[in-house]
């Protein structure tokens, strides 16, 4: 994973004079801090860092990647893709690359593309990237927006091995509730323009209690149904916790996360999160809390994950994975830092 350096607390927005504060954020959203790129980063850039970071830990060349896809709502630009632009970057000469586009579902979304990709035998090494830069896309004065999202990117490398364990991936959208969250500035149906800029149509709209709700079920729903696809569940048919030894939501709100898991009897210790740290990183924010888990011994070899998200679409997703790497120590993951960022 990578994050950007400029870290931004709560207390700015109360420093600009927005009506809210400390407590109130950490309060409804469970978030404490994000971090924000700067002007001379873009997303190609924090995409690029992360996947030499899971390159060196899978201790693969770049050389020997088949594809790369980058899971994201903020590309460097509509086109070259911010992949081919991290094909660049790396040297992955051999590789393919595109984006993916599914807001906050897009690391499930590329993650399920890749895992096809492998079981068809097109592919024997991937990067799936999910990165954003979402400071780009917010209103910093609108209070339902600003307070929420901050910027980053988590890669991982899949490769195809004998004996992978289950992988289990179900994946929904509903365009007819688009409107209730959405960027509408900038495509073709509003390119841009003096007036498009003027109306703010360039930024997050974002209705936030409707989101909340349909947040809550849908990921709820698509947990019990990838669950019983993979034949992880009790006698009944009903969700089994013991059965998962991890499960990494997105990032989106601590409530929503505690809510989920609640609904599904997952105990907290169970329901991993580092939103307090990071914010709501979109497409990048699973990726992220992998990495913060797996750097954290709460991820061991064998290890059955429980992954979901939900996103502007709308679009979710879930996905059972076995995790097949052992532990790489603290003090390799300092070295592999500090050589590729010297």
């Amino acid at each position: 994973m990578y994050v950007p350096d400029t870290v931004r607390e709560n207390d700015h927005f109360e420093r600009k004079g927005m009506d809210t504060d400390d407590e109130w954020i950490t309060k409804n959203t469970g978030i404490k801090r994000r971090h924000i790129a700067s002007r001379e980063q873009s997303t190609s850039d924090l995409a690029t860092n992360a996947a030499e970071i899971a390159l060196a830990m899978a201790e693969l060349a770049p050389d020997k990647i088949g594809q790369i896809v980058v899971a994201t709502a903020t590309p460097d630009m509509i086109f070259p893709s911010t992949a081919c632009r991290v094909q660049e970057s790396l040297k992955a000469i051999h590789a393919s690359a595109y984006d993916l586009s599914a807001a906050c579902s897009g690391f499930i979304y590329a993650l399920a593309q890749a895992y096809g990709m492998h079981r068809a035998g097109m592919q024997d090494n991937s990067l799936v990237i999910g990165a954003e830069i979402f400071s780009t896309i917010v209103d910093q004065n609108d209070r339902g927006t600003a307070i929420l999202f901050g910027d980053g990117a988590g890669a991982v490398v899949v490769q195809t091995v004998e004996d992978p364990g289950p992988a289990h991936f179900v994946l929904h959208a509903d365009g007819t509730k688009g409107e209730l969250l959405m960027l509408p500035g900038g495509g073709s149906t509003f390119p841009t323009s003096r007036d498009t800029v003027a109306a703010g149509l360039h930024h997050v709209q974002m209705k936030g209690s409707e989101v909340f709700k349909e947040a809550v079920e849908r990921m709820t729903e698509v947990c019990i149904e990838v669950l019983q696809k993979a034949g992880l569940t009790n006698a009944e048919g009903g969700v089994d916790p013991r059965k998962i030894d991890l499960m990494v939501p997105h990032q989106a709100n601590l409530r929503i996360m505690r809510m989920v898991g609640k609904r599904l009897g997952f105990p907290e210790d169970k329901l991993f999160s580092d939103i307090e740290k990071y914010g709501n990183t979109s497409a990048a924010s699973i990726p992220i809390a992998i990495y913060d888990a797996y750097h954290q011994g709460k991820i061991h070899r064998d290890d059955t994950l429980l992954m979901v998200a939900f996103g502007g679409g709308f679009t979710w997703g879930a996905g059972v994975i076995q995790w097949n790497t052992e532990q790489v120590s603290d003090s390799i993951l300092e070295r592999i830092k500090h050589r590729l960022h010297r």
